[in-house]
Parts: structure tokens; sequence; C-alpha cells
């Protein structure tokens, strides 16, 4: 996979460009602010873990800064929507204690020539935490998950990146779910 292209040029414009989506689908049971909150939770869920994996930072220290210094904060001038932070934590926490299946999870979905660690970090973590969701979330609809991911790939890469997402997810919620 290539390295991220289509990286907008602020946190403002990755939060608007999802917020389009977010017009597109809804968890039923989440009121708008509940599902820009948790959409919000999610961008930070990868940021967090591609943080871990660049940084070589605990879990705890990630999250601890993330709710210490992230959340609620300005970025770019402009103030972060507000985060499910208990999602946050849910997620990060999920997929480094569950890492090992997980990954399997996605490694059955990569073609038989690609290993995990080839992916750009940042689609690693993308697929870590909609993989998590899918195997450990069953009450949130696969559909919400897989556009959630899909829609956060294209803020930081092209379309055959955020293609590849679909398919991979879509291929785990099959395994998962059915």
């Amino acid at each position: 996979m290539t390295e991220p292209t289509n990286t907008p040029a602020t946190v403002a414009e990755v939060m608007a460009q999802l917020a389009e989506a977010d017009k597109a689908r809804a968890e039923p049971q989440l009121t708008s602010r509940q599902r820009r909150a948790r959409t919000v939770a999610r961008l930070a869920a990868v940021q967090a873990l591609y943080q871990m994996e660049l940084a070589g930072e605990g879990v705890e220290v990630v999250v601890r800064e993330f709710r210490n210094h992230r959340f609620d904060a300005d970025i770019d001038g402009a103030p972060l929507a507000e985060a499910d932070e208990d999602w946050f934590s849910a997620v990060v926490h999920g997929v480094v204690e569950d890492q090992r299946a997980v990954d399997e999870a996605v490694k059955a979905r990569l073609a038989s020539n690609w290993r995990l660690e080839r992916l750009d970090a940042t689609l690693r973590a993308l697929l870590r935490c909609g993989a998590w969701e899918l195997k450990h979330k069953p009450d949130v609809p696969r559909e919400i998950v897989i556009d959630e991911y899909v829609e956060l790939a294209k803020a930081f890469f092209d379309e055959a990146e955020a293609k590849f997402v679909n398919a991979a997810l879509d291929g785990v919620a099959r395994d998962a779910r059915d």
C-alpha cells in the first residue's frame, strides 16, 4: 500500500469530510450528537493506534494523553468535536488486548502475498479498529462500522485504499457475524 496521499490539510477538514459522510448513514439508537461523538472516537482510536505503533508508547499512556490533552481541545485553531471517550477507550484497549485475534481476522482477508506488516501504519490502524468493532460490537450494524472506517480511509488515502478497507472489513464482517 502507498503512503497517505489525500491527506487533508487540517483536522477540521477531516471532520468536515466525516460530517458530510455521516449524513448518509445513522446508527438508529443514537442521536446525531452521539453519532458524531462516536465518529470522533473512531478517528481518535485510529490516531492512537498509529501513535502507539510509531512511538512505541503503551496503551494507558496514549489513552490518558488523548483524554487529558486532545479531547475538547483546539486543533489548528478550531475546536475538536466532542468525542465519545468511553467508545474511544474501548476500541483502543480492545484492539490491544485482542490484537492477535484481530490481526488474524484481518490477515485472513488479505491477498495471499500480502502481510499485515507491509501495510501503511495508518491503514493497519483503520483495519484493526474496524475488525475489533465487527468482532466485539455486534449491536452496531456492520454497515455502520464498515462505512465509518471507509470514510476515515478516504480522509487519508486515495480511493483504492478506501476500496481495500471496504473489501477487507466486509470479509471480516462475514467471518465474524455470519
